[in-house]
């Protein structure tokens, strides 16, 4: 049943006052740590689990047919969980990643999430008609943050069934309340994760947002839906790095959005991590 704007309103209230201390500013401060076992643990490129960690990514609006061909041959020959392209690329990306372990992603409503309803459920549909085991969607906070339709996040109840959902938040323009809100209002609505950015604002992914997008779907552990025991959270955008891989999954992401993937594999100005990470400060996004 649809709950209304006030019942919304007092969920997403009694799940931020859950995670948040509140200091003398005002400011919400992000509970990152943990038990840390419970995270991915990797500290080589050369670590099977690593490849499977990552959607490599293709989506600036110049991509041709020749780079997508290439995007797939990369993500088979190391093993990337997914090629993540733009709709006009999913079916060929479908051909090419056929009989292997690799899936294709592809993003709807990108970058801005400012469709409609209508239009993100017909784009949901075709992706999955020609081929996505996966979509990745924004959500327009200016207007999904406050709003009783949870369906903004949920593009077809009936497709997704068969797809993995992520929904991103592009948390560089949101406050820590407004974060855990936009990850509470994905998980209510059956999102199998939460993301951080498009890649396509200023700045880009960071361990403080991760762990508290993680904290803010953590509740969802045990879920029975078909698809996954708990909501994950996807770090993207700015990661250039191992080091940097390593921080997002030390902080509890479970997948890696990257356009920069092959040289991170390749071992490029890359040390094995230890202790603690020396990550690299980086600003460019895919």
């Amino acid at each position: 049943m649809a709950l209304t704007d006030e019942e919304w309103k007092i969920d997403i209230e009694e799940k931020i006052s859950q995670l948040k201390n509140t200091d003398n500013d005002g400011t919400v401060a992000a509970h990152t740590g943990g038990t840390q076992t419970k995270f991915i643990t990797i500290t080589h490129p050369s670590d099977p689990l690593f490849p499977s960690t990552i959607d490599h990514t293709l989506l600036k609006p110049d991509a041709t047919s020749a780079q997508i061909d290439v995007l797939c041959y990369e993500a088979i020959r190391y093993g990337f969980k997914s090629c993540c392209v733009n709709g006009v690329h999913v079916e060929q990306v479908a051909e090419q990643l056929r009989g292997s372990k690799s899936i294709p992603c592809a993003v709807i409503g990108f970058p801005l999430g400012a469709s409609t309803t209508a239009v993100k459920v017909f784009e949901a549909q075709d992706a999955i008609f020609n081929g996505a085991r996966e979509i990745n969607m924004p959500q327009l906070h200016q207007h999904d943050l406050r709003s009783s339709d949870s369906s903004l996040t949920q593009p077809s109840e009936e497709a997704m069934r068969k797809v993995n959902l992520k929904v991103i938040l592009e948390t560089i323009f949101l406050s820590d309340s407004e974060k855990i809100a936009g990850a509470f209002i994905a998980a209510e609505a059956g999102a199998d994760f939460v993301k951080t950015c498009t890649g396509f604002g200023r700045g880009g992914a960071t361990m403080e947002d991760v762990g508290l997008l993680y904290q803010s779907v953590e509740y969802t552990s045990g879920r029975n839906d078909g698809k996954g025991d708990r909501v994950k959270v996807k770090a993207s955008a700015g990661i250039q790095s191992f080091e940097k891989c390593v921080e997002m999954l030390g902080a509890g992401a479970e997948r890696v959005g990257t356009s920069s993937g092959v040289a991170i594999m390749q071992n490029m100005n890359v040390g094995t991590v230890s202790g603690t990470s020396q990550a690299s400060t980086v600003s460019k996004v895919y």
